[in-house]
């Protein structure tokens, strides 16, 4: 019994990878997440699990950079990143503060606003009296990053399955994010990418045995500037740091107004100590029934805060207007950044330019269609050409039929792995995997040639000699291939990425398993002894 497994164990290898290839493409579980309100048999494209990008889906691809300037080598002098940042904006009159960010790790200052010249960004700098090293288009690491974050969970939040957003690099070192949302026309995700959700924060306060609200104490266009979530000092908590505008155009400052509705609700006496906390649970105060802060997004209550003692008792004392600053704070670091989300209402950090330097194109659901058809019948063609000449080479069925089912079992299983890794089906895909039927077919075909190379072969040993001479030969040709895709594998050129991955994926699938196979395959069929 372990005498068969043990000499044909790599065929065995090659039926288990067929097995995991079919449980991957048409079982339910391992199918794409559905979006909220479908079911998992609707977010399948078919009876398969596989999925598809833009190419074969249709949808919309933008590719566009952020809009700003960015000063670097900036010397902050020991100022904190808000100092420095707010030096900044005081010398920009026409711009708001939110508009000007400075990131210590990157010794550097943006100003996001797309109204502001590049030459005004350097009067202002120099205005502010910090030194700096040069002044270049576009923005900060940083906000790259939380401006894909926006944008993934506005994809989520719409619903949209197989949608996507990551940063490129050009070869003269611009930045760009580069957006692909299947299914989706182009306007409609400009208007997506655009659009500005509803923010708010809410008193919640105890009115007898009931609960009472005041809505829209603070509202989006209230805050002057809205930090990025922070670790606490001391503890595992994280705060969000904001600063509410203390001037107006008439009348009170929503600072002030802010300050006068925390002290009326009683903050000031109820978080005295740190074990004060607030509770509120659907829609009510529980447990000592502290007045909370809610954050609302679009009507919903996404969190709830108390205060620090020392921050409500300066809002008692009415000193605290004069800066507008306060921390809304969390248990948890990622509580804080999705709180840090929600008050830019949705907005993203900085403004991607569609209309000047991006670029965008839009396929449709059958133009897609289409494609897939295609690609089936380019696939198909491209099997039967290769079957004719495998047979018209060798006119011998025991050396063709296996050489054929061998590569089509790399697609098969490559197929699976994209099935299960959720990797969307492109056109550059589709090429790597006809790819990888050419440089399998080839690889066969040295096999085959070199156990061949003096006729029939009758001894296991003697084929097993040739064998290995013809798998050192694939083995040096599979590492070249390796290395010759590899940048394309990890550089940002967008389709070619896909190309290389499964060609590379498609080679080593071959070299580990099925060039071994076939070689056993074939040991079996033209041995005796």
């Amino acid at each position: 019994m372990l005498e068969p497994i043990k000499d044909n164990w790599r065929i065995l290898l090659i039926v288990a990878v067929v097995i995991g290839a079919s449980v991957a493409l048409f079982a339910p579980g391992f199918g794409p997440e559905p979006a909220p309100g479908e079911t998992a048999n609707e977010a399948r494209s078919g009876i398969t699990n596989l999925q598809y990008g833009l190419d074969l889906a249709g949808g919309t691809r933008i590719r566009a950079p952020l809009s700003g300037h960015t000063a670097t080598d900036v010397a902050f002098g020991g100022d904190n990143p808000a100092t420095v940042a707010r030096a900044v904006a005081d010398e920009l009159p026409n711009t708001s503060a939110r508009n000007v960010g400075a990131v210590a790790d990157e010794r550097a200052v943006e100003v996001t606003d797309p109204a502001v010249t590049e030459a005004e960004f350097r009067a202002a700098m120099d205005a502010s009296g910090y030194e700096y090293g040069n002044v270049r288009s576009g923005v900060t690491q940083e906000t790259r990053d939380e401006t894909m974050n926006v944008i993934e969970g506005k994809i989520n939040e719409a619903g949209l399955s197989g949608g996507s957003v990551q940063q490129v690099q050009s070869i003269t070192g611009e930045y760009f994010i580069l957006v692909e949302v299947p299914g989706e026309g182009r306007q409609d995700v400009v208007d997506l990418l655009e659009e500005r959700g509803t923010v708010r924060i809410d008193i919640a306060y105890a009115d007898g045995n009931e609960t009472g609200v005041d809505e829209g104490v603070l509202v989006q266009e209230n805050f002057d500037e809205i930090g990025t979530a922070s670790q606490s000092d001391q503890g595992t908590g994280a705060y969000v740091p904001v600063t509410v505008r203390n001037t107006g155009e008439s009348g009170q400052s929503p600072a002030t107004a802010f300050q006068d509705a925390v002290v009326e609700r009683g903050f000031p006496g109820a978080y005295e100590t740190r074990t004060d906390r607030c509770e509120y649970v659907n829609g009510s105060l529980t447990g000592e029934r502290n007045p909370c802060l809610l954050l609302v997004v679009n009507d919903e209550v996404v969190n709830s805060f108390g205060m620090d003692s020392g921050l409500a008792d300066g809002m008692a004392a009415g000193s605290w207007a004069e800066t507008g600053q306060f921390r809304l704070t969390t248990g948890e670091f990622s509580e804080a950044q999705t709180i840090s989300l929600n008050l830019r209402a949705g907005a993203l950090p900085a403004e991607l330019d569609v209309s000047g330097e991006g670029t965008s194109s839009s396929i449709s659901a059958s133009q897609g269609e289409n494609f897939r058809t295609y690609s089936l019948v380019i696939g198909i063609l491209s099997v039967l050409a290769v079957a004719g000449m495998v047979f018209l080479r060798y006119r011998e069925p025991r050396v063709a039929l296996p050489m054929i089912v061998t590569a089509l079992t790399e697609v098969y299983a490559l197929l699976g792995f994209a099935a299960l890794l959720g990797y969307p089906l492109e056109l550059a895909v589709i090429a790597g995997f006809i790819a990888v039927v050419g440089t399998g077919v080839d690889d066969l075909v040295i096999i085959a040639d070199q156990v061949m190379s003096e006729g029939d072969v009758n001894s296991r040993k003697v084929f097993d000699s040739r064998f290995r001479q013809a798998f050192w030969v694939i083995g040096a040709a599979a590492a070249t291939t390796i290395i010759a895709m590899s940048p394309l594998m990890v550089l940002s050129l967008g389709d070619l990425s896909g190309f290389a991955i499964f060609t590379i994926l498609g080679v080593l699938i071959g070299v580990l398993i099925t060039r071994p196979a076939y070689g056993d395959i074939l040991r079996r069929l033209l041995t005796v002894r």
